[in-house]
């Protein structure tokens, strides 16, 4: 496939991640283009979300972007009329977007770090590529905090990029994912700072440390519930 020139930059400074300003309105293209089978995870979600959203349930997007996700289990659950969506990103130029991409009363949009966040009983928390970002050290006190926050019964749905568990298999599904992007359009320039600009900030855990993160804050029934290269969805039961 050529590449495409784009109209946004990934941008690589002394190692901290970042895009130009164009970010919020070309990052759904980014991410489709991306990450493998991304819409077809979020097709999961939103089927898992009819397990648990009821007619009264607030619904919590950690990481939101630009919404679109939030704005998909809306139209899905449209009849539920006191249902509450709250879509949560660290991002205020995402935040922006999102309220400007979906005008719902349905959906609140809050820029605020979610470490610091007071959550209200819910029965849905939902991340997409999220807790990744997250400092290790922070990590277990958020999840902690995710599942006080769940009603019983409820559910958490992350999902994550992983490391494999030994060198040599994370260096073959690197080289995996970087032909992917390649195929996408993506130059190898594009790539190396991008791979460049994450080193320190973005820090995946294996399956196994995850999985260990969710039992540890006390969710009994967790599960991986599809995988792709280094790309998983975690469902995590209270």
């Amino acid at each position: 496939m050529p590449n495409k020139k784009k109209n946004y930059k990934i941008l690589a400074r002394n190692a901290s991640w970042t895009f130009d300003k164009n970010v919020p309105t070309k990052f759904d293209y980014h991410i489709n283009k991306s990450i493998p089978f991304y819409q077809e995870f979020a097709w999961l979600g939103e089927k898992i979300s009819d397990f648990y959203i009821k007619e009264n349930s607030i619904v919590y997007d950690i990481g939101c972007s630009t919404g679109s996700f939030l704005k998909r289990l809306s139209l899905r659950h449209r009849e539920k009329k006191k249902i509450k969506f709250v879509g949560i990103d660290i991002v205020k130029n995402m935040i922006k977007f999102a309220k400007l991409k979906n005008q719902s009363g349905k959906i609140k949009y809050t820029h605020s770090d979610i470490l610091k966040y007071k959550f209200k009983p819910s029965d849905l928390f939902v991340s997409f590529y999220t807790i990744q970002f997250i400092h290790p050290k922070f990590r277990q006190n958020l999840i902690n905090k995710i599942y006080k926050k769940l009603n019983w019964g409820g559910a958490f749905i992350m999902v994550e990029k992983v490391r494999s568990y030994d060198a040599r298999t994370q260096d073959q599904m690197s080289q995996i994912y970087e032909e992917f992007k390649i195929d996408n359009g993506f130059s190898i320039e594009e790539i190396m700072n991008k791979k460049s600009s994450l080193k320190g900030i973005l820090e995946p855990f294996s399956s196994k440390a995850n999985l260990d993160m969710l039992k540890r804050a006390g969710f009994k029934d967790v599960s991986s519930i599809a995988k792709f290269v280094s790309f998983e969805f975690f469902l995590a039961i209270k």
